[in-house]
């Protein structure tokens, strides 16, 4: 039977906790969670097979719930669904074998959450301001385009250099409200990951991953960029495990 991994954990001085805590819970379809160590970090995984695993909205939620619960009490890393290996000796050298970077990862995320920010806009509404703005630059190129004798020519370049402005701006403004993000962000000591014109609606799509006791102060940070940017919406989710955080590769 192959074995799939939930999390990795810091267990330390607290196996009993896991013990009890895993005697209480159920992994996907019902299936039941055990433990596997080496040294101070441990795998909670369960019995299932690849074949038998449906890649479903259900499923997923079964298996964030047991990675939601165990954040609650330990130090973890969330393993990828869909984690599967051939046996528990695999996972144990597995652990063996990345324990350093299992280690270092641990550390970055200890006594810390993961948070998410999404940036909405109404894209017609700011692309027509914009616009408003590309118009007004434009004229100042006038001169050039009208040494274009061909008509065609002209309207063809007009038009690229409208686009390519407006796109220029775009970018521009975008740049310019993560930057106000990551001002406000660098003083509580954050670590981010952002990605910007996600859509045409979502222009900011960010991960954080911030200190515990800094919660308040993220939310009031939020709030204050969302009172300087009215035109725009912020959304802030968490406090999640730190899914987005697992920086090492299994080797």
């Amino acid at each position: 039977m192959e074995i799939m991994i939930y999390a990795l954990l810091s267990v330390k001085k607290k196996p009993e906790r896991l013990h009890a805590l895993l005697a209480g819970m159920n992994g996907i379809a019902g299936a039941d969670l055990h433990q596997l160590s080496f040294d101070e970090i441990t795998a909670v995984v369960s019995n299932m097979s690849r074949a038998s695993l449906i890649a479903d909205k259900s499923t997923a939620m079964e298996y964030a719930a047991v990675i939601e619960t165990l954040s609650k009490h330990f130090i973890l890393l969330p393993m990828r669904f869909g984690s599967v290996m051939e046996s528990n000796e695999a996972i144990i050298h597995m652990l063996e074998r990345n324990y350093h970077d299992i280690q270092q990862n641990l550390l970055k995320v200890e006594r810390k959450f993961e948070f998410g920010l999404k940036v909405f806009c109404d894209s017609e509404k700011l692309m027509a301001e914009l616009r408003e703005k590309s118009e007004a630059v434009s004229k100042t190129q006038r001169t050039t385009v009208a040494e274009i004798k061909n008509s065609a020519s002209r309207i063809w370049v007009n038009k690229k250099l409208k686009e390519h402005r407006l796109e220029e701006l775009l970018v521009t403004y975008v740049d310019s409200v993560i930057a106000e993000i990551t001002g406000q962000l660098d003083r509580l000591k954050t670590i981010s990951k952002i990605k910007k014109m996600v859509t045409p609606t979502t222009i900011i799509d960010g991960v954080f991953l911030l200190d515990k006791a800094l919660k308040d102060e993220l939310i009031h940070a939020v709030g204050d960029l969302q009172n300087k940017f009215p035109g725009l919406n912020f959304i802030l989710t968490g406090p999640w495990p730190p899914y987005n955080f697992v920086d090492f590769t299994v080797k």
